[in-house]
């Protein structure tokens, strides 16, 4: 900011982190209390030179306020100065404008090099009043000049940055809780749906893919602070035990993009949805996806490529029951057969069905010929009468051999 040069001959406020703090001098204490007497004039000067700044917040700021906040600043800085009690209404003036401002939007550095500004009015006008005797003795006091309005500029600075982080802690906790009833009404109340989208500035309409990760998953925290960066509609936040991601897509934003930045992230990831309503379904849906996720996993899985293991989880005992319904035959018959021989089976039914129900095909996977494959068919259907080439066994056996996995993880 541009300030007027001082005229020739002007007396200079030394620089008051090279000086040492001299004791009150009387002569200075009293100039500060006949200051008193010229706020006024002493606010329009200041006015002056921080219209330059003012005008980045001006509509943010009534004049009337700005005034008056000004006029209260100056009166406590020259009681300071002057020795004075401070009425209480004026010893709170730097906490209230630290925490108006932060309230109205009005960007800090602005705020402080506006307060900086206190210091070279007081002095100018110190300095007038001390008259050419007077100036020696007024320069062994700038020290306490300075630290005045320096207390000033710190109890802005410091309420300004307490109000900033109440603001934000509110702003998250009313984002968390607007996103939990979001779940909690499951789509159903259109004007919660409104509200949401309102607060978390996501769109009724948009499309959003959701993922989960059990636990406390930093990696997925880490993924949330990477989109932010790129304006992206999100929200992050813990439900029950697990991370919880919400990300609205857009022509920049791409399903494909978001799954780049979850690479290494170990989640459940469900179908992107077209509406807000649709959102507690797919985080129910990733949630159930992250529910299967082998131990050692590294990376996203999605609800496409789940789907069994999904099914069979959300089963509980029934899976459990089916696996033992239709694989109990390689383990209880009589007689029982070897534990390898059972698990040659398993692995060989598991190859064909995974495949394309070629015996040729499962053959070559298995480097067997494919008449071992035929017998190794034939003595599995023998075994628990489920017929891994017969359409309705083949779907029990691949749920049965999915739960059978999942009682082994």
């Amino acid at each position: 900011m541009h300030t007027p040069t001082p005229p020739p001959g002007a007396l200079l406020p030394p620089d008051p982190h090279t000086v040492e703090p001299p004791a009150p001098d009387p002569h200075v204490i009293a100039l500060a209390r006949e200051c008193l007497e010229e706020i006024d004039s002493l606010v329009d000067e200041w006015a002056t030179y921080v219209g330059p700044v003012r005008a980045s917040y001006s509509d943010l700021v009534s004049r009337h306020e700005f005034r008056d906040s000004a006029w209260q600043a100056f009166e406590l800085l020259l009681r300071t100065v002057a020795q004075l009690p401070v009425p209480e209404h004026i010893a709170g003036v730097s906490e209230r404008v630290g925490e108006g401002r932060a309230r109205q939007g009005v960007p800090l550095d602005a705020l402080l090099q506006a307060a900086r500004v206190d210091f070279r009015v007081v002095w100018a006008a110190l300095v007038r009043r001390a008259g050419e005797e007077g100036r020696a003795q007024l320069v062994t006091s700038a020290y306490y000049v300075w630290e005045a309005v320096e207390r000033h500029v710190t109890g802005i600075m410091t309420a300004y940055q307490r109000t900033v982080l109440e603001m934000g802690r509110r702003t998250e906790d009313e984002r968390r809780l607007w996103f939990s009833r979001l779940l909690d009404t499951e789509g159903r109340n259109p004007t919660v749906v409104r509200d949401v989208a309102r607060a978390l500035g996501f769109q009724v309409p948009g499309q959003f893919l959701c993922a989960v990760a059990p636990g406390g998953e930093a990696s997925l925290r880490k993924v949330a602070n990477s989109l932010r960066a790129l304006d992206a509609p999100l929200q992050q936040q813990a439900v029950a035990s697990d991370t919880v991601l919400v990300v609205q897509l857009g022509p920049r934003l791409t399903w494909e993009a978001v799954l780049t930045h979850l690479r290494g992230t170990p989640c459940g990831v469900a179908r992107a949805v077209t509406g807000l309503t649709e959102v507690p379904r797919a985080v129910a849906l990733a949630t159930a996806t992250a529910r299967v996720l082998p131990p050692d996993a590294t990376e996203p899985h999605r609800l496409e490529d789940n789907w069994l293991d999904v099914l069979v989880h959300r089963a509980g005992d029934l899976g459990r029951d089916l696996a033992l319904d239709v694989l109990d035959g390689l383990y209880t018959g009589s007689p029982a057969i070897p534990a390898a021989e059972a698990e040659r089976l398993l692995e060989t039914v598991r190859v064909h069905l995974s495949g394309s129900g070629s015996v040729a095909d499962t053959a070559a996977a298995l480097y067997c010929h494919r008449n071992t494959i035929q017998q190794r068919l034939n003595r599995f259907a023998d075994l628990t009468a489920r017929d891994p080439r017969r359409p309705e066994d083949a779907a029990l056996i691949v749920l049965a051999l999915s739960a059978h996995r999942m009682q082994q993880m």
